[in-house]
């Protein structure tokens, strides 16, 4: 299995992410800048990682979705390869357009981050096949600006296409309807404030992040 990390200037999650995916896969993972214009050939899982890419100038993730190595993605995205943007990386994911909706600042405009519980709203998606039965997982977020926006069009449609795949238990940032992650019409674009690259051993509290990794590999 292969995978890449996107690294912006101001990510600050790339590596976690690399070890987090290396860890509980065994998944060869590759480093890619954000000013290459290819990546890696034969690649299973994208990860576009938590931070504050180009400083969060702007808006969050706008400027990271003109970045070159952005074209590649989304072409990789379209062509159907798991792709997963986490936190940032869930930023970037809507300002590129591959994903509905925009992040804005919490609710109570501080920033958060903490454990939280989440419940796993469609446990059918590639990304959430290994859950199984479990309706609950915990994860940690880190945030300022993770409070999930749309029109009420867009959300029923996310909720009627079985798009919505994690929902807060207890919504740490205002987010509408409580969601916490989302994934695309064709289900291979996944993007979620929650950081499974902070929770994929039971030593840092949380083994449920793990989870998602495999299920992405395992389908590929």
């Amino acid at each position: 299995m292969k995978a890449a990390v996107i690294v912006f200037p101001g990510s600050n999650c790339d590596r976690d992410c690399k070890v987090a995916v290396e860890r509980s896969t065994g998944a060869q993972v590759d480093m890619v800048w954000h000013g290459d214009t290819a990546l890696p050939e034969g690649l299973d899982l994208i990860v576009l990682p938590g931070g504050f890419s180009y400083g969060d100038y702007l808006r969050c993730g706008a400027m990271a979705a003109l970045s070159p190595v952005m074209a590649e993605v989304k072409a990789a995205a379209e062509r159907g390869v798991a792709t997963v943007g986490i936190c940032n990386g869930f930023q970037v994911l809507c300002e590129a357009g591959l994903l509905p909706g925009a992040l804005l600042q919490n609710e109570r405009l501080k920033y958060v981050c903490k454990p939280v519980s989440l419940e796993v709203t469609n446990a059918q998606t590639r990304f959430t096949s290994g859950y199984g039965g479990r309706r609950e997982v915990t994860m940690t977020v880190g945030n300022g600006e993770g409070n999930y926006f749309a029109d009420e069009a867009t959300l029923d449609r996310l909720e009627g296409e079985g798009q919505v795949v994690f929902r807060y238990q207890d919504n740490p940032n205002g987010s509408a309807r409580r969601i916490a992650g989302i994934v695309n019409g064709k289900g291979n674009v996944l993007g979620m404030m929650p950081h499974p690259d902070r929770a994929f051993e039971a030593e840092l509290g949380s083994a449920d992040g793990a989870l998602l990794f495999q299920s992405a590999l395992a389908s590929a």
